[in-house]
C-alpha cells in the first residue's frame, strides 16, 4: 500500500518542484529587468530562431528579434525600463517538458505605467525552463 501511494504522490511533488522551477525564471527576469539588465531578463528565453512573441498586432519571430524590440522600447535614447513586476501567476505543468503561465505584469517608469495580461508557453530545455512563446496584452 506504501509504495502505490508513494507513487501516486510522486507525480505531484515533481509538479511542485518544476513550477517553483518555472517562478524561478519569473523572478528571475523581473530583478534582472529592475536591474537595467535586459540580456539578463532574456536569458528567460529560449534563445532561437524559433521563438514567438505576439503583442497587439504585432509578431516577433526569434530571440534576436524580441531583444531588438525590447531594446528598442525601453532602452533606446529617452527611454528608461522602470520597475517590472508580476502577479497574479498561475503555472500550469503540461508534461515534464510544458508548461502555461498567465499573470498580469507592469512597469512603472517615471512618466507613465504600462501594464497587461500576459500567456507564456515554457518548454524545460537542457539549460533550464525557457519561454518559447510569449503573448502580452497592454491594457489602456
Amino acid at each position: 500500500m506504501i509504495p502505490l501511494l508513494a507513487a501516486l504522490l510522486l507525480p505531484a511533488a515533481l509538479a511542485d518542484t518544476e513550477e517553483k522551477k518555472i517562478r524561478t525564471v519569473l523572478d528571475d527576469q523581473a530583478a534582472a529587468w529592475n536591474k537595467g539588465d535586459l540580456n539578463g531578463f532574456m536569458s528567460g528565453y529560449w534563445n532561437s530562431p524559433d521563438l514567438s512573441f505576439y503583442s497587439g498586432k504585432d509578431k516577433k519571430k526569434g530571440w534576436d528579434e524580441t531583444f531588438n524590440n525590447y531594446k528598442k522600447r525601453y532602452q533606446a535614447d529617452g527611454k528608461e525600463m522602470g520597475t517590472l513586476t508580476f502577479s497574479e501567476e498561475e503555472v500550469q505543468i503540461l508534461g515534464p517538458e510544458h508548461a502555461v503561465v498567465k499573470g498580469r505584469w507592469k512597469v512603472v517608469m517615471k512618466k507613465e505605467i504600462l501594464e497587461g495580461l500576459y500567456t507564456l508557453i515554457m518548454r524545460k530545455t537542457d539549460q533550464g525552463w525557457k519561454i518559447v512563446h510569449d503573448h502580452t496584452s497592454v491594457g489602456s
